[in-house]
């Protein structure tokens, strides 16, 4: 399989304390409230708190969420753009208290940077940066944040991790549709750009240069169609536990009935921000069209193997673990 991107997201130890230079006049960093990143801290440094006594809290910022977009309408397509999906975009709308603002949800943004405001106005957000703590949605949302708040140059470039505050989920309006649309490049950047920077353009087209073609299949959800050279695959990010899943699968494959398409196979699978990420081996002449029905019947005998309640049988048993054992990196 290949990669067109590797999002960061690292974890650390916790730090309860701040480093000692850090540390404002009031102690430890429990006793300092938090309040905006542009604010005078309230320790009394004179610095703001992002300068001051958020930096120290970015280093307790690290812990692991293991879904991050739960909650958010369109989970799995969430975990798509940010992993598998190499150019898209989507629209949120921020809730009230935050301007309620259209949004523009894409997988990169040009030179890297976690948000920006164009030269229209528009506010995007990117979900394939690197760097940030173990909870991408807050890491988002802080960068949202900023920029809706008004940072001088209008970006907001990958920074360590956020210290406490909201999250996409306390940010954007729950209910808003999630509508992905994949592209064939990263020409969207320069929507609303007015004259852009050689170095946009230069980042362009070097992005360009490296995207997998893809497209999302329509019939079900979070499905998407790429080809790899001469290779097609199917990504499909399911948002079912993960054991229901494995079982309906060993079911299926007991029955000799997990391909799509006559030629399709079934690789293995891997794990995404909590979700659990099929995978299939198209036949090389398969089209985004071709699986459409396909998939769509797919589902339907996957949910009925979920839905059976007796036990595996010894076949089932041993296909899971067969299942299991193929678990797939993403390179």
């Amino acid at each position: 399989m290949a990669r067109t991107k590797r999002p960061g997201g690292s974890t650390a130890s916790r730090s309860r304390t701040a480093p000692a230079g850090r540390r404002g006049r009031q102690g430890q960093d429990e006793d300092v409230p938090v309040v905006g990143l542009r604010e005078p801290c309230p320790c009394g440094s004179g610095k703001r708190y992002k300068a001051c006594h958020a930096r120290a809290r970015r280093q307790e910022a690290t812990e692991l969420v293991l879904r991050p977009f739960e909650g958010l309408a369109g989970e799995c397509d969430w975990v798509a753009m940010r992993e598998i999906v190499p150019a898209a975009t989507a629209t949120v709308r921020t809730l009230a208290a935050h301007g309620g603002e259209e949004v523009t949800v894409a997988t990169v943004l040009p030179m890297a940077v976690s948000a920006m405001r164009r030269d229209d106005g528009h506010v995007m957000i990117g979900l394939q940066t690197p760097g940030g703590s173990g909870d991408p949605s807050r890491d988002i949302a802080v960068s949202l944040l900023e920029v809706l708040s008004g940072e001088p140059d209008g970006t907001t470039a990958v920074a360590g991790a956020p210290g406490p505050g909201p999250r996409l989920q306390d940010v954007v309006e729950p209910g808003c549709p999630f509508t992905v649309r994949v592209h064939s490049g990263f020409d969207f950047w320069l929507e609303g750009a007015g004259d852009a920077s050689p170095a946009i353009r230069e980042s362009m087209e070097r992005a360009n240069a490296a995207v997998v073609p893809t497209e999302r299949l329509v019939s079900v959800e979070a499905a998407y169609w790429c080809r790899v050279g001469e290779r097609r695959h199917l990504r499909w990010v399911f948002p079912d536990p993960e054991d229901a899943i494995l079982d309906g699968l060993a079911r299926l494959h007991a029955a000799r009935s997990t391909a799509l398409v006559d030629g399709s196979r079934y690789i293995g699978s891997f794990r995404a921000h909590g979700l659990l990420v099929p995978v299939w081996d198209l036949p090389v002449a398969t089209e985004v069209d071709d699986l459409e029905e396909p998939a769509k019947a797919f589902e339907e005998r996957l949910r009925e193997a979920m839905a059976v309640d007796a036990p595996l049988t010894v076949d089932e048993r041993r296909a899971r673990s067969g299942v299991m054992s193929r678990q797939l990196t993403l390179r």
